[in-house]
């Protein structure tokens, strides 16, 4: 006879194991939230908080100008600082969800009473937000496989260097934000791809919707989604659930997605879009034939169904080819094709061939930003195949197409980690559950149920093996965290605004040549000022310096780059009449030949080149910059064409008297390129030397007045030779009064009009 109580106390310990593994769960993301959020703070702790790069720099203008002046404002800005003299309409040129986030985080810690400057919360949002991507990519996780892989992939995530580079503290820009936003949409649509809610589907919309105003790679989930429902079909495992969930989410997502001004009616006039719309009129045409099945029986609609969609899939692709043809529908951009050719881009767009982060990944990339995870991954993505459902599907597509993304371009690297740390998580879960547990395996046979019982030498043996196998994994994990740390402390934890090297003596030293610079900008030069250099500076120039600039890293004129990289690869005479037509101030460059900078324009010198000559073939040639035997160098066998140019004489403007004070070289000793330059005794003709950093680093040139160039000479005799040949029937006396007073305008109107 069974005890009554047996059932009661068996109850009350599940319910304590329960308790415990909730208690236990609660406490590891807690403590891996707070990891997360520490180890993105090497910058602060070594340098200070301060915004780091480039784009960050406009956001951050544009987060402050949010806060001061409200939202409306906010969208109507009409920023004159920038593109001089286009301007640009802030509003309708940005994803605002970064700076809607960092206002609001703003506005609510000020309403808590606490004091917080905009700044330190643009600093910190990337920080704690990631924290939020370890809790989503934990339920992401644990939806699609258990509680211990979720914990496991928190915790990946949560110090992978690929997702750690873009959401360091001080990396204010809009992926700290939008990882979280993926991660969190793909749960949810999980969710609701399982219930075939409408309330799931519905807050994977708006999840949607906040990811579609935080950053351009929304539309990575709006082919990746509609690719599942595609996929699900083709194998026959499409339900009612899934057409609720994709139907709700296509059309509350896309509609709120209009709603952003930036995007306005891309989502039904833009080829990246239309995959997505025709899933979503596939999937109607699904359940309207569904629907007449039920009501027609299922022999007669089979064979009607398929020529029926076959009919639909032909007439639709149609009607995109004619609409795309007709100008209704925008084709695909450089930017989707360069993901399929690699080449596309260098030869057809080289301004989106230029920027380092949109070159192939190498291999040393994938192990640097992943160490370990990038050899488990394959592992985790076959488990999901021998062991796949309908939600599995899901990770092996968003698995495949992330790896072949990333390996095409190095930016994509950070849509690759989150799921490279979920599936990684899957692997190591079921190897711990494997050999930590101690019971048997189950039988698969009867065969195996007749089998003698191990002896216990056997069992102390396989423990053993067991245990060993644990402590290799546990040292494998602990190499991962250590190489993650490394990563994030030397590789991505330094501002690019600020430098720093170390001396002999192990002891650091600070560089801080572009804050000098922009200082000086900012102190020393008319406000209504306006400063050339190559777009790379122009969001940090506006940003520090508070100059207007010709072009910044919007990128979206490549006409007037194009016109900034002819002044720059051109001779003084020919770049000064560009610079008169665009009004130019300030001639802004960055030398790296004193402390050894790679990133100088001298190094990036060829891209503008390559982008001037796509738009004036015709006066620049890249073939003329390189020497007889097709090199690229700056010593004596650099051509004149390139020694004449603007950016050469700039760079090395008085260099050649520059004396390093050590072995290293002699005067004129180029460190980035180790050599010694060609052309020491550089004369300027239309530009003088208005200030130079401390090391050399930033280099600033003034535009001389019309008034006392050449060019101004000429055309003032001009006009004398022509006014004294001129016959007037005025009397000698007036017409000596009026030369006089001509003469003593000219005089007037050559004082220069500007004091330093």
């Amino acid at each position: 006879m069974s005890d009554p109580v047996t059932p009661i106390v068996d109850l009350k310990c599940q319910s304590n194991v329960k308790a415990i593994k909730s208690l236990l769960t609660i406490v590891i993301l807690t403590s891996v939230c707070i990891l997360g959020f520490s180890s993105r703070l090497f910058a602060v702790i070594r340098f200070e908080s301060i915004i780091h790069e480039f784009d960050p720099w406009f956001n951050f203008r544009a987060t402050k100008r949010l806060t001061e002046h409200g939202f409306y404002e906010f969208l109507n800005w009409f920023d004159e600082r920038a593109w001089y003299p286009l301007g640009r309409i802030v509003g309708g040129t940005v994803y605002p969800g970064l700076m809607l986030t960092a206002g609001i985080i703003h506005s609510i810690s000020n309403f808590l009473g606490f004091s917080v400057l905009i700044k330190d919360v643009c600093v910190f949002t990337a920080p704690l937000f990631s924290g939020l991507t370890a809790l989503s990519t934990y339920l992401l996780t644990k939806e699609l496989w258990s509680d211990g892989a979720g914990l496991f992939a928190a915790a990946f995530i949560s110090i992978a260097p690929g997702y750690i580079s873009r959401s360091v503290a001080g990396s204010y820009d809009n992926e700290g934000i939008a990882i979280f936003a993926l991660q969190f949409t793909y749960f949810l649509w999980i969710k609701a791809m399982k219930s075939g809610s409408i309330m799931w589907a519905t807050f994977c919309a708006l999840s949607y919707f906040y990811m579609v105003s935080a950053w351009g790679g929304y539309v990575y989930i709006i082919n990746i989604i509609p690719l599942h429902v595609f996929v699900l079909i083709l194998i026959g495992r499409f339900s009612l659930r899934h057409y609720t969930a994709y139907t709700t989410f296509y059309t509350i997502g896309q509609l709120c997605a209009m709603n952003i001004p930036f995007v306005g009616f891309q989502p039904i006039r833009t080829s990246e879009h239309m995959a997505s719309f025709g899933v979503f009129g596939f999937v109607q045409v699904i359940a309207f034939f569904g629907f007449l099945k039920h009501r027609l029986g299922e022999q007669k609609m089979k064979r009607l169904f398929w020529i029926f969609s076959l009919l639909v899939f032909a007439l639709g692709l149609a009607a995109i080819i004619f609409l795309t043809a007709s100008g209704i529908v925008a084709p695909w951009s450089g930017r989707f094709y360069s993901l399929w050719d690699t080449g596309y881009a260098r030869i057809h767009i080289p301004i989106i061939s230029s920027v380092s982060e949109h070159q192939p990944t190498t291999w040393t990339s994938f192990f640097f930003d992943l160490h370990i995870l990038v050899a488990v991954f394959p592992a985790g993505l076959w488990l999901c195949v021998q062991q796949y459902d309908d939600s599995r599907v899901f990770l092996i597509i968003y698995g495949v197409f992330s790896a072949y993304f990333a390996g095409v371009m190095v930016r994509l690297m950070l849509t690759l980690t989150p799921i490279v740390c979920i599936l990684s998580a899957i692997v190591f879960s079921e190897l711990f559950n494997r050999f930590i547990s101690s019971k048997p395996p189950p039988a698969e046979s009867e065969e195996d149920e007749s089998a003698p019982a191990p002896t216990e030498e056997e069992i102390a043996v396989a423990n053993q093996l067991r245990s060993i196998i644990c402590i290799l994994l546990v040292m494998i994990l602990f190499m991962f965290g250590t190489h993650c740390t490394w990563v994030t402390s030397n590789a991505y934890s330094s501002p690019s605004v600020v430098l720093s090297t170390h001396n002999r003596d192990g002891t650091r030293n600070i560089l801080d040549d572009f804050r000098e610079a922009y200082y000086w900008l900012r102190t020393n030069t008319p406000d209504e000022s306006r400063v050339m250099s190559w777009w790379d500076y122009g969001y940090q120039i506006a940003g520090m310096a508070d100059r207007s600039t010709l072009v910044d890293n919007n990128t979206w004129n490549n006409t007037h780059i194009a016109m900034v990289g002819k002044a720059m690869a051109s001779d003084e005479d020919k770049a000064y009449e560009i610079m008169q037509e665009l009004n130019v101030d300030y001639v802004l460059v960055i030398f790296g030949g004193v402390i050894g900078y790679s990133g100088d324009d001298i190094n990036k010198f060829l891209w503008m080149v390559r982008i001037a000559e796509g738009e004036h073939p015709d006066e620049i040639k890249e073939s003329n910059y390189f020497t007889p035997q097709g090199e690229y160098k700056v010593d004596a066998s650099a051509p004149k064409t390139f020694t004449d140019s603007v950016m050469y004489k700039t760079s090395f403007y008085r260099f050649g008297e520059f004396d390093h004070g050590d072995m290293n070289g002699p005067q004129g000793f180029d460190r980035t390129r180790n050599t010694e330059i060609g052309v020491k005794n550089i004369k300027l003709k239309h530009l003088e030397e208005a200030y130079t950093t401390e090391n050399w680093l930033v280099r600033i040139y003034k535009v001389k007045p019309r008034s006392n160039s050449d060019a101004a000479l000429k055309l003032k005799k001009s006009k004398e030779k022509k006014a004294k040949s001129r016959k007037t029937s005025t009397d000698s006396r007036g017409y000596l009064r009026s030369r006089i007073s001509s003469r003593a305008g000219a005089n007037t109107r050559q004082k220069p009009s500007w004091t330093l």
